[in-house]
């Protein structure tokens, strides 16, 4: 059996308010995951072709008011 499958196997024995805690446990770490990854995106410059089209595409007068 896979780590993966014990793990599944683990939560479908947990309590209803086991479950609600490692849910929102899941959202923090899954959120602080993405935001290292942001992070290391930025730093690396994966996104800045994302942001010189933004900036083209505002000072064309392509963009709107949020």
């Amino acid at each position: 059996m896979s780590e993966v499958e014990q793990i599944e196997n683990r939560i479908k024995n947990l309590s209803p308010e086991e479950l609600v805690k490692l849910r929102a446990w899941f959202v923090e770490f899954d959120s602080q995951a993405w935001d290292r990854q942001i992070e290391a995106d930025s730093a690396t410059g994966k996104l800045d072709r994302f942001i010189e089209e933004s900036l083209e595409e505002h000072k064309a007068g392509n963009s709107r008011p949020l």
